[in-house]
């Protein structure tokens, strides 16, 4: 039997309007009045708040659950290393158990301290990663004691406290907006026209709607190898035929279903198991497994490795955007002013 979250979830998907979400209208146009006082308070002292001096990008999103933006900053780092820029990343660190922030995040840092998706940043990108719920502060903080000359802001697309020169939204291409109603009788954050003023819609596959005819730049998840959380070693997924046991693929992300189509669309058989979003595992969690090999994502194995077995892997994937979206983005980081300059890619 489903919980009311799951049915909720379902509801805002659906294409006719649910009954189970009519009572939660006037909570929806509360958070949308409540939004919208906000944003405008933004427009109204923008003079106040404090702009860094050097361009900050955010990447965020107007719709509650996983939408792929994880892989696109790790994407992001990467492009813009190969463009001769030194990027530093800041994040909420949601779940994060610290005494004080800001809080940096290493390779070796425990995910149930520090969050899970900032220290799965941290070992994609080898850059320096800040965890703070006041962005402005992560990034005075990354600034202070990391040469960088870029900032992306994991999330952080609705704090409007911190100055950013430019915005990227993603959406779930098969899930869009849903039923375009703000939480909690819709999946959106903030009402659907906040997409008319970011710098750039990004769509986890190709979108089911259009949005005004507002340009889209489609994003491909490639699923590129295995890892193996014990040892490390990774595996081509043509390898995997080698395996002669059906494996449980585990998700513990905001839209799981998504890595389960996945990975049936590369062949892969047997059981599936969803855990919540941000899950903290524990070995108990895997018993109905038994020996059998586990697939999870990286931020399941981020959290899964003091405990893996031998055969407990996880997908990797890469983000792939055409260059014309790079082009872009460069363009866009060329119109900082002038006394900004990156750091050559030999430092």
């Amino acid at each position: 039997m489903s919980s009311f979250s799951d049915r909720l979830v379902s509801a805002w998907y659906q294409p006719d309007f649910n009954p189970l979400l009519a009572p939660l209208l006037p909570l929806s146009k509360l958070v949308e009045w409540q939004v919208r006082r906000r944003q405008h308070q933004y427009h109204l002292n923008q003079e106040h708040l404090w702009q860094p001096p050097v361009p900050v990008i955010v990447v965020g999103n107007i719709t509650v659950g996983g939408t792929g933006k994880t892989p696109l900053v790790a994407t992001l780092v990467s492009v813009l290393q190969q463009r001769g820029f030194s990027p530093g990343i800041i994040s909420r660190g949601y779940g994060a158990k610290v005494d004080t922030f800001p809080a940096d995040v290493s390779l070796d840092s425990d995910p149930a301290k520090l969050g899970d998706e900032p220290v799965m940043l941290a070992e994609m990108t080898g850059v320096p990663v800040v965890i703070d719920p006041d962005r402005p502060s992560a990034a005075r903080y990354l600034l202070s004691n990391h040469e960088c000359d870029v900032i992306i802001s994991d999330d952080g697309l609705q704090h409007y406290a911190l100055v950013r020169h430019i915005e990227m939204v993603v959406l779930d291409g098969a899930r869009w907006l849903g039923n375009g109603r703000c939480l909690p009788a819709g999946p959106l954050r903030e009402p659907a026209d906040r997409l008319e003023s970011v710098d750039f819609i990004i769509s986890n596959g190709k979108p089911v709607a259009d949005f005004d005819n507002t340009a889209c730049n489609i994003m491909t998840l490639v699923p590129t190898r295995l890892v193996n959380l014990k040892s490390g070693k990774a595996i081509p997924l043509s390898e995997w035929k080698n395996f002669t046991t059906p494996a449980y693929a585990v998700a513990g992300i905001g839209n799981p279903g998504r890595f389960f189509v996945s990975l049936r669309s590369l062949g892969f058989t047997g059981g599936e198991k969803a855990f919540p979003d941000h899950h903290a595992y524990c070995p108990d969690d895997f018993a109905f497994a038994g020996g059998q090999p586990v697939i999870m994502t990286a931020k399941d194995a981020i959290k899964c490795r003091r405990f893996a077995h031998d055969n407990w892997w996880y997908l990797a994937v890469d983000a792939k955007l055409p260059d014309s979206f790079w082009e872009q983005v460069s363009a866009r980081l060329s119109d900082f002013p002038s006394s900004f300059q990156p750091v050559s890619a030999n430092g």
